[in-house]
């Protein structure tokens, strides 16, 4: 038997080898098709020559003609109801076969580090992350992970992960995979006994704004400069680049000006990495490690490490490779007071070479400035990652570091100046959808999960109109080049329980499903300056739009870290929406809406509506997270209750420190205690009365 199993997968694999067909990069073996649907292929074979293609579903044979010039040839591939597993072959002399395809349902998935977040990692992992693993097999489960690249113009090859296509979910597999999408996949596929397929295309640390075409993004304010630089470019990588570097080198003069570390913003002239700098008085930290985890738990800023190292004889002169693994978010560093090297993002890999000038006998000090603008920060990566290298000999910097901060992220932003983003940098406008989204428009999905939003936390108003641009943009530009038959259409019963509730459509544009940023850093019971809450608020809007729908994330959050652990509840609370609203299964998915505020002898009165999948508020006598103003607009923080049962019942808030009330707020704050539910258990989201 298993020389019978080695010899079929030979024979794939030097059959996909040697075949000269060339299909989209989204069709691999193990692949989803999205079931009942119309494909319309672009492929490539031998200039003129006859492609026979077959797919085992009904085991017919299709003959199309390649171009005789270029190869290329078109075919519409009809995909049946959720079955398999099939075999496509395309033949064209030399055969390509696909197995184990299944016909199924897929999503798209994208945003940043929460939708990236895999279920172990050094990193971040989920709770119970051991067993999750272990338990990972699930062949109704297929993964697909896209590789993270940048590039100016809108791309057509699909950039790979290391398993080149799609995967049979398995420990191996799903260990280092998304684990919203992971979760999502999983509990959809049990629930309906089909095959669900996820692509997982997301990149830490971004803004929406990189995720969204250059050409919606024009009628987003704010960025006509970057767009424009763009184009006066003629999108040359070189040219771009030069801009940047003269750009970015006036913004830091202009912004860490005040930067105790150095002379004038400038990196050549760092007093603190100076070797006869006197670093005595500085405070000690072990590194690697994240700020989060430390004394500096909720610093954003500006921090500068120092290290001294004994260099051995034999190494003076020659040039070393200094390695500091990951750092959140950028870092420029010194050897011996001069610069050696900087890089931007939290995930990169940081590798500089150390001109043997540099490098003395004995003692050698490396200076590190660390600038995290919001979440963890510090030398994050792994202790093997840090050392020093000569060839194959290697000297761990890993251990204690002298440090001290010089400027606060608050003082940074006072300058109101956002930093410029290079051209090869992920945070530059629409320079993921270009490589990371473009790529896939041919391939039909049934919809999309989308959790991402912390990177634009700062920016509400403009996200606003930014994160619904990108809906939009993306709803109507996949499924351009397929039919899908819609699943299921809704009873007529089940039609006219719909239409009596707020914002019920069968909608007909691709469903699209985000989950709003959790709760997170120190606890205030009074903040209504929060830019968190004024993030989600700006988050909930796009509940507007036609398919979308929003999973509450306010109760699952973790004060010290950015990624919650609970993705268990994350990936649930994704699929419900979708079970009931994409494939008709009555499961509660949401929270009634905060209707209207009536003013009764000093009490708030706040009613609710039913929303598509709601149920009920939650009986509860002592509900945490209402804060409440007067006409003074001062906030207190007030307590409140339910009166009256099921859809009939309301919410009673009141202070004693607001005779009158004219607004009320719930859950608005960074990371507020909140406990507004309903029967199932599925949160209320944060929402306010007023507009101020």
């Amino acid at each position: 038997m298993k020389k019978l199993l080695l010899s079929f997968f030979v024979f794939v694999f030097v059959n996909a080898v040697n075949a000269s067909v060339t299909l989209p990069g989204w069709m691999t073996t193990n692949m989803v098709l999205q079931q009942q649907t119309v494909v319309h292929l672009k492929a490539t074979a031998k200039k003129g020559a006859t492609v026979k293609i077959t797919a085992s579903w009904d085991n017919l044979t299709t003959k199309v003609q390649a171009d005789k010039q270029t190869g290329a040839f078109d075919f519409d591939l009809r995909v049946p109801r959720a079955g398999g597993p099939y075999t496509l072959t395309f033949d064209d002399g030399q055969p390509l076969v696909l197995s184990n395809v299944m016909a199924g349902e897929v999503w798209f998935c994208s945003g940043q580090s929460n939708m990236q977040m895999p279920l172990h990692s050094h990193w971040a992992s989920v709770q119970n992350w051991e067993q999750e693993v272990a338990n990972a097999n699930h062949p109704m489960v297929r993964l697909f992970q896209v590789d993270r690249v940048v590039a100016h113009t809108p791309q057509t090859e699909v950039p790979y992960g290391h398993t080149k296509g799609w995967a049979v979910s398995a420990p191996d597999m799903a260990e280092g995979f998304s684990a919203a999408a992971y979760f999502f996949a999983r509990e959809v596929s049990d629930k309906l006994g089909v095959a669900v397929g996820v692509v997982n295309s997301s990149w830490g640390g971004t803004p929406a704004e990189s995720w969204v075409s250059h050409d919606k993004l024009r009628g987003v304010t704010g960025f006509e400069d970057y767009l424009k630089r763009i184009e006066e470019t003629d999108y040359d990588d070189a040219k771009l680049e030069q801009v940047f570097q003269d750009e970015h080198a006036a913004w830091q003069k202009r912004v860490f000006g005040d930067d105790k570390g150095l002379v004038d913003a400038d990196f050549g002239r760092a007093i603190w990495a100076a070797v006869d700098f006197d670093d005595s008085e500085w405070q000690h930290m072990k590194q690697p490690a994240r700020w989060s985890k430390t004394e500096l738990t909720n610093w954003d800023g500006l921090v500068w490490f120092r290290r001294t190292i004994d260099i051995p004889a034999d190494w003076a002169g020659k040039d070393l490779k200094l390695s500091l693994g990951e750092v959140d978010d950028s870092d420029v560093t010194y050897w011996n007071g001069e610069f050696v090297g900087a890089t931007d993002g939290w995930n990169k890999k940081r590798l500089y070479t150390i001109p043997g000038r540099l490098v003395k006998a004995g003692r050698n000090v490396v200076t590190v400035r660390v600038y995290d603008a919001s979440g963890e920060g510090g030398i994050s990566g792994q202790a093997e990652t840090l050392k020093v290298q000569n060839g194959a000999a290697e000297l761990s910097l890993a251990g204690e570091w002298s440090y001290q901060k010089s400027m606060s992220a608050n003082e940074i932003r006072s300058n109101r100046e956002e930093e410029p983003r290079g051209p090869r940098d992920p945070w530059f406008p629409s320079n993921l959808y270009n490589s990371m989204v473009s790529p896939f428009l041919d391939m039909p999905i049934r919809g999309f999960l989308w959790y991402q939003g912390c990177s634009n936390v700062g920016r509400a108003t403009q996200y606003e109109s930014l994160f619904q641009t990108l809906i939009l943009d993306w709803q109507e530009r996949f499924n351009r080049n397929a039919k899908v038959t819609p699943y299921p259409k809704p009873s007529p019963q089940q039609g006219e329980r719909r239409r009596g509730f707020f914002g019920m459509q069968d909608s007909k544009v691709l469903p699209f499903y985000f989950v709003q940023i959790a709760n997170y850093l120190a606890r205030k019971d009074v903040q209504p300056e929060s830019e968190w809450a004024a993030l989600r608020e700006a988050q909930r809007k796009a509940l507007q739009l036609d398919g979308v729908g929003m999973a509450v994330n306010i109760d699952i959050g973790e004060a010290n870290d950015i990624h919650p652990r609970n993705k268990q509840e994350v990936g649930r609370r994704l699929a419900l929406l979708a079970l009931n609203r994409t494939y008709g299964k009555e499961l509660p998915c949401a929270a009634p809406e905060f209707y209207q505020m009536r003013v009764e002898g000093g009490r708030a009165l706040l009613s609710f509506r039913p929303v598509w999948g709601s149920d009920a508020l939650e009986e509860n006598a002592d509900i945490k997270g209402f804060i409440m103003a007067g006409p003074d607009h001062k906030w207190h923080k007030a307590k409140a209750h339910t009166e009256g049962e099921g859809w009939r019942s309301r919410i009673v808030v009141e202070s004693p420190d607001v005779p009158y009330p004219i607004a009320v707020r719930y859950a608005w704050a960074d990371n507020p205690e909140c406990n507004l539910k309903t029967k199932s258990g599925l949160p209320v989201g944060p929402f306010r009365t007023d507009d101020w």
